[in-house]
């Protein structure tokens, strides 16, 4: 099976003093099922790097959680591991998907600004996708209208907010949506993300 390094949020535990790395279990399962196996990044950027190099993944993915620092967020460091792998997997090749958090990253990586967005959290949300009305969820408070030079729009809400992306020149896609916090899994979650990781 083919090896996707996977990103993970920073829990805050102020009891304790301690900054954790986490990820939802179900995005192991989720992966699995799609015919893949998680690599989990430390948000410790050498350490990620070396590991992404080591173990020669086949896709780089931005997983969902913590906001972004320029959005209010306090996880610098996760900032900073992100923007060195992307910046590693673009000039390596490497496909690479973004989810809620993860678009957030990739469109602000390449020169799309973000704005506050109201009604989109909850567990269902109708999401527009080529002809189709796509039912999935929804977990933010950042997002845009419109795209910049370097993306097409796949995905949209009903009120206008971009749901999904491709880059116009680099293995990269995006979704806003978690595909993990669906049961059970969608097939169209599990083959769009084959489609990219092929």
């Amino acid at each position: 099976m083919r090896v996707i390094a996977v990103s993970q949020r920073v829990e805050v535990i102020p009891i304790y003093k301690e900054r954790r790395d986490a990820l939802d279990q179900r995005w192991t399962a989720f992966l699995y099922q799609a015919g893949y196996l998680p690599l989990l990044l430390p948000n410790q950027a050498e350490v990620a790097l070396k590991l992404m190099t080591l173990y020669q993944v086949s896709g780089l993915l931005l997983t969902g959680g913590n906001s972004l620092e320029s959005c209010g967020g306090d996880s610098p460091e996760r900032d900073l591991t992100e923007k060195l792998l992307v910046e590693y997997a673009v000039t390596n090749n490497i496909p690479t998907i973004g989810v809620c958090r993860g678009m957030q990253f990739l469109q602000q990586h390449f020169g799309q600004s973000l704005e506050p967005v109201t009604g989109h959290v909850s567990s269902q949300q109708s999401v527009h996708i080529g002809d189709e009305v796509h039912q999935v969820n929804s977990y933010h408070h950042f997002a845009t209208t419109k795209t910049n030079e370097h993306w097409s729009c796949f995905a949209r809400a009903s009120d206008g907010v971009v749901k999904g992306i491709i880059h116009k020149h680099l293995p990269i896609n995006a979704i806003m949506w978690h595909p993990e916090r669906i049961e059970p899994f969608r097939s169209y979650d599990i083959e769009f993300i084959q489609k990219v990781f092929k």
